[in-house]
């Protein structure tokens, strides 16, 4: 008996038999469902922190340095010598906020900002001109502040989405005047929004996306006017890539250490970088995990395939009996009932990837608001996985039809 005749001798089995062969379908399905949701939805966990990074920035360097009475002001020398790693570094800009108490209120027209107000009161940053590049901020409206209007210390400010919204509704901010506690500030930009509406409180990664839009940037010389003069002690540098950022970290710690003595001052230089792949990582783990969880009702859908399969067996003794009795070989018993399984684990392996589909667009909806689609490698390997399953699973049954000998066989009833 060749290939063709097996299967459509299976194709027969499974038809006459079509209860218990959707009966056992539905472990399956049900278990390649659970497979291709929890791992698309691990995959929707990391594509939303890979967004999250974006938005903020990769290849950042977030440099704290600090000195105290009997030490010296370290920031125009750590600021000149970011400047001077060109071939490592895009730009440099200093990064303090605004640390007044209580906080200036923030005001347009009738409209104010106050500092006790979590849900709208805006950080307010001292930067240079290379703000938005170090901290991936994108102009949507205006400008961005220029290097004169930092040196010559002009009252202008760029306004993130969120601040502009709460400030101005519906009205373009560029060209109106803000002020800042008792300063008034010309908004001569509007940077891009990060974040979108928040319909779960519990999706962190929007919250902290959308608390990034409520801010206001002015130049780094206001400190003049803020902060009692103090000179900034928080800056971004924003390298070139990833090899580019960690030569420069080792070049900055190097510059830090030659300048601040440990006696006098302190200082830190870290990267975001570190902390993406930590959670890289950490996703991969628990898209492992879950993957493993829902691998455990795929076990039980192939041990349902077994035990009907050997309800098969027992049912067509007889027939396997006179296949045996007119020259059939052992193999193309095997073959036959092989194929049987794999046929209807096939099948259902179709049908539990559509029901794998249509709950990860839900899922991704629901927990993501995005459209979320299960990777074509997913697909391809569950599909593999149920044919497998039926291999492996109605290998047993398969073997013990083969063993029948015929006389016992016919005898059956």
């Amino acid at each position: 008996m060749n290939i063709t005749q097996a299967v459509k001798m299976a194709a027969k089995s499974i038809a006459a038999n079509k209860g218990r062969s959707a009966l056992t379908m539905l472990g399956i399905i049900i278990g390649l469902a659970a497979v291709i949701i929890l791992v698309s939805y691990a995959q929707g966990q990391n594509l939303a922190m890979e967004r999250y990074y974006e938005s903020i920035g990769t290849n950042k360097i977030n440099i704290y340095a600090s000195t105290w009475q009997g030490g010296v002001d370290v920031s125009r020398s750590l600021y000149d010598y970011c400047l001077t790693l060109d071939d490592l570094v895009m730009g440099v800009t200093p990064n303090s906020q605004v640390s007044a108490y209580p906080q200036p209120a923030v005001k347009y027209g009738a409209k104010a900002l106050i500092g006790d107000s979590y849900e709208t009161y805006p950080t307010i940053y001292m930067g240079s001109d290379q703000f938005g590049l170090c901290n991936n901020y994108t102009i949507a409206k205006g400008r961005d502040i220029t290097h004169l209007e930092v040196d010559k210390g002009i009252q202008v400010c760029v306004l993130g989405a969120g601040t502009a919204e709460a400030l101005f509704n519906q009205v373009d901010p560029v060209g109106k005047t803000i002020t800042i506690g008792q300063y008034p500030f010309l908004v001569v930009g509007v940077y891009e929004r990060k974040g979108s509406p928040v319909t779960d409180e519990t999706d962190y990664t929007q919250i902290s996306l959308n608390y990034m839009d409520r801010m206001i940037l002015v130049p780094s010389s206001m400190n003049r006017i803020f902060n009692q003069n103090r000179a900034p002690d928080q800056f971004v540098v924003k390298a070139k890539d990833s090899k580019s950022t960690t030569e420069a970290i080792t070049r900055i710690t190097g510059f830090l250490k030659g300048i601040i003595s440990s006696n006098y001052g302190s200082f830190s230089v870290t990267t975001d970088n570190t902390w993406q792949e930590q959670d890289n990582k950490a996703n991969e783990l628990q898209q492992r995990f879950l993957g493993g969880i829902a691998a455990i009702s795929l076990l039980v859908g192939g041990i349902g395939i077994m035990n009907i399969m050997l309800v098969t067996v027992t049912e067509r003794t007889r027939e396997i009996g006179i296949r045996k009795a007119i020259g059939a070989e052992r193999r193309s018993i095997i073959i036959q009932f092989l194929i049987e399984a794999a046929m209807i684990c096939g099948i259902g392996g179709i049908f539990g990837i559509a029901a794998g589909y249509v709950g990860t667009l839900i899922v991704g909806k629901m927990s993501f608001d995005t459209i979320l689609i299960p990777s074509p490698e997913i697909t391809a390997g569950a599909f593999a996985i149920s044919v497998a399953l039926g291999i492996i699973f109605g290998l047993y049954p398969a073997a013990k039809a083969s063993r029948l000998q015929p006389v016992e066989a016919l005898r059956a009833e």
